[in-house]
């Protein structure tokens, strides 16, 4: 798993698990729980939206550049509750010198489509933060 995500305590905190991380390419899931419906009862957006794009940034950061969202845009097109699962499963489309961009589906269980997210990247020039071993688990 990437340097990254093991600093990642708000994707750790949400519960999301990473199952395919590939140069363009990851898949994440996520168990919706109570405390992550709004108050229609209905997974909030702003935590699908934190899903789709931890699979982003995982799909972007596919070299030793720090890659950081430049933008997105997600459309909503189902609703989920709590006891579902949630996949996301980001895939470069394109990649040309310091842009991104890469089109993140989100799923329930079912295979039903949750939302769509469409992200725009770029590789900064920043350095990669040292990670202390000592701090991860």
């Amino acid at each position: 798993m990437k340097a990254m995500m093991e600093r990642d305590s708000a994707s750790a905190a949400l519960g999301m698990v990473v199952e395919t991380d590939e140069p363009g390419r990851a898949v994440v899931r996520m168990p919706v729980r109570d405390d992550m419906l709004n108050g229609f009862a209905i997974t909030h957006g702003g935590l699908v939206f934190a899903l789709a794009d931890t699979a982003f940034a995982i799909a972007c950061n596919e070299d030793e550049r720090v890659t950081v969202a430049q933008g997105a845009d997600i459309t909503f097109l189902a609703s989920t509750t709590a006891g579902q699962t949630l996949t996301a499963t980001a895939v470069r489309r394109s990649r040309a010198g310091r842009s991104g961009l890469y089109d993140v589906t989100v799923t329930d269980e079912s295979g039903t489509v949750v939302a769509e997210m469409r992200g725009r990247s770029l590789a900064t020039d920043r350095p990669r933060p040292v990670i202390d071993r000592a701090d991860t688990p």
